[in-house]
């Protein structure tokens, strides 16, 4: 079997020299391929590893899946301080240099203003959770006949749920407003869904989960607007990850998020 090409990003050519030990998926040494004005970042993977049924096979192993990914990543983010990429998704292999070079040509034209329009920028991504650390107070249940005990349940029920309600419109009405301002220091945004707390195994409910485009010489002001929310709502918990490659807007339909430019 032959070596396939597996491609980790695109991006115009640059002068700066990535660190002398990056290597890529399985220890692989990278190499730039350049065509139009274009350069894929690329290294030599085996076949019988990356062919389309032992790929399929491999992206139900776990251990496997999470070792690609990483050294995939790391590919990126080392690219990402030199230059601005167009990351690839994960597993994106071609037969050999000619299809990568046909790739480019016939993407090109859209590989272009993707690369125009994230030039100089990097993303941040920005999460916010309610975490309800307390109910509204009780009233005490008086201990004198059935009817007086039953209004005080459905008046002590209704009180919890009107707190409920006044902590879920403090919180929405929180993450409104820093979405707003942080998209005023963007240069554009995308909402993805909300986590499903079940599969990401984070604590609270995910009211916010924003992607922000933003130019490298804006971001520190960027991180001190959401630094400054961290100890606004103690029900609320505010993430902010990054900078990355411009993952989310990479792509026109990226996990189907609301784009804004």
């Amino acid at each position: 079997m032959n070596d396939l090409r597996y491609v980790y990003a695109v991006c115009r050519p640059f002068e700066a020299a990535l660190q002398s030990d990056l290597v890529g998926v399985g220890g692989a040494p990278l190499k730039q391929l350049a065509h139009g004005g274009l350069v894929a970042v690329l290294s030599q993977v085996p076949e019988a590893d990356f062919g389309y049924e032992p790929l399929r096979a491999h992206l139900e192993d776990l251990d496997w899946l999470t070792g690609t990914a990483r050294a995939h990543q790391a590919v990126i983010a080392a690219l990402t301080t030199v230059t601005c990429p167009v990351p690839l998704r994960l597993g994106t292999v071609f037969r050999d240099d000619s299809g990568v070079r046909t790739m480019l040509q016939d993407e090109g034209e859209q590989l272009r203003e993707l690369l125009s329009r994230i030039d100089g920028c990097v993303e941040w991504g920005v999460k916010v959770y309610a975490e309800p650390t307390s109910e509204p107070e009780q009233a005490e249940v008086p201990q004198h006949g059935p009817s007086a005990s039953g209004r005080d349940y459905l008046r002590m029920r209704r009180a919890r749920q009107q707190g409920a309600d006044r902590m879920w419109a403090r919180a929405e009405s929180f993450a409104d407003k820093l979405h707003r301002d942080l998209t005023a220091r963007a240069a554009a945004t995308r909402l993805h869904r909300p986590q499903n707390p079940e599969l990401s195994r984070v604590s609270g409910r995910n009211i916010l989960n924003g992607a922000y485009l933003v130019g490298r010489s804006a971001s520190e002001e960027f991180v001190e607007c959401v630094e400054r929310t961290k100890d606004q709502e103690p029900e609320l918990r505010v993430e902010l990850t990054g900078p990355w490659a411009a993952y989310s807007f990479s792509s026109p339909d990226s996990e189907n998020g609301e784009e804004v430019w």
